[in-house]
């Protein structure tokens, strides 16, 4: 996978007010931490940020953080959170996760869909239950997406976590083995409305009956 590169300065200043500060600059507060490293608090470009978070998935993007500081240092890392703000969606902060080359690290992978299931001609409806799956791979080898056929899917089957075939290198948690896409019956969930739908109008005549019985005494 590509290394995308970034530049980044350091910054002494926590605080709202300095944050605000380098938001009106056009720089936005960040930090970088990893396993045995102390937390180092930086400013990235906002512009520079935006590109970056244009050309893909952010939770897989593997950047090269050139830090500044008279001289300069490089950094392999992560983004591990985003914050935006809830209404311009301006970049309010990020966190940076540092990582290193030689070992596995943990992944979430959005999950493709490939092949129509054979239970949506009889009547049945795909659901896609995990969106997205948490794997463990070194970081040059992280999987754009997990493909699932689904093709052989029938009313009432389903794929797990253990049906799906990873890539060398690329693994699933031991402890993990959850449904990850199914083919429902919507005939059986007509039934469930339908019954839903009896019981209250049985509830609301007999709701009539005892107003009635209590006008009459």
């Amino acid at each position: 996978m590509e290394l995308l590169k970034i530049k980044a300065k350091l910054r002494e200043s926590t605080g709202n007010s300095p944050a605000r500060a380098l938001r009106r600059m056009g720089e936005v507060p960040a930090v970088i931490y990893g396993p045995g490293k102390d937390t180092v608090l930086l400013s990235i470009s906002n512009k520079d940020l935006e590109d970056i978070l244009k050309k893909g998935n952010i939770k897989q993007a593997l950047l090269n953080i050139e830090i500044q500081n008279g001289s300069s240092h490089a950094r392999t890392a992560m983004i591990k959170e985003l914050q935006t703000h809830p209404l311009s969606r301006k970049l309010l902060h990020v966190d940076f996760y540092e990582i290193a080359m030689d070992r596995k690290i943990k992944v979430k992978i959005p999950v493709v869909t490939k092949g129509i299931a054979k239970g949506i001609d009889s009547g049945g409806m795909l659901q896609v239950i995990k969106r997205e799956l948490e794997v463990l791979c070194l970081p040059v080898g992280i999987p754009e997406s997990i493909e699932v056929d689904i093709t052989e899917l029938d009313i009432g089957d389903s794929i797990h976590v253990k049906d799906i075939v990873m890539p060398e290198g690329v693994e699933f948690p031991d402890d993990v083995n959850y449904t990850v896409v199914t083919v429902l019956s919507t005939k059986s969930e007509e039934k469930e409305v339908e019954e839903e739908v009896d019981e209250v109008v049985a509830e609301d005549t007999a709701g009539k009956q005892e107003t009635k019985s209590e006008e009459k005494e």
